[in-house]
């Protein structure tokens, strides 16, 4: 898990709006901090996956310091928003039941992803609370 430097600023009207330097175009709002800090995480995982999904780069995650020495902050308050990142694909050797691998490569090959991706897919969901 990853921590992104997300700004937030109040808008008119009372509205709060969030964004992260780091992903220019990533923004979201709302009316409260709880919420916008819920609604800049969702919106800032769909802008990670996106960017899988089209294989794009990656910026390089900026620390606290670096944001308060670069952006205009103005009255705005840093947060920390938990974001899962890609890593470097490795590959392992796995033994599993043929039938099951079958399976598996059926249900790849039909939602057009991959072994890997449907496994790793798996994993993902079953390491989160």
């Amino acid at each position: 898990m990853t921590y992104v430097v997300a700004l937030i600023r109040e808008e008119k009207d009372g509205i709060l709006g969030i964004s992260f330097p780091d992903f220019p175009g990533c923004v979201s709002a709302a009316y409260n901090m709880d919420d916008v800090i819920t609604r800049g995480a969702k919106t800032l995982a769909a802008h990670v996956k996106h960017k899988v999904e089209n294989n794009e780069t990656f910026p390089v995650i900026r620390r606290v310091d670096d944001i308060r020495r670069t952006e205009n902050l103005d009255g705005a308050i840093i947060a920390a928003v938990p974001v899962d990142l890609p890593g470097k694909s490795v590959p392992v050797q796995i033994t599993m039941d043929e039938r099951l691998l079958s399976e598996l490569d059926r249900v790849a090959s039909t939602s057009g992803t991959t072994r890997s991706g449907k496994i790793s897919e798996a994993v993902r969901a079953s390491l989160r609370p």
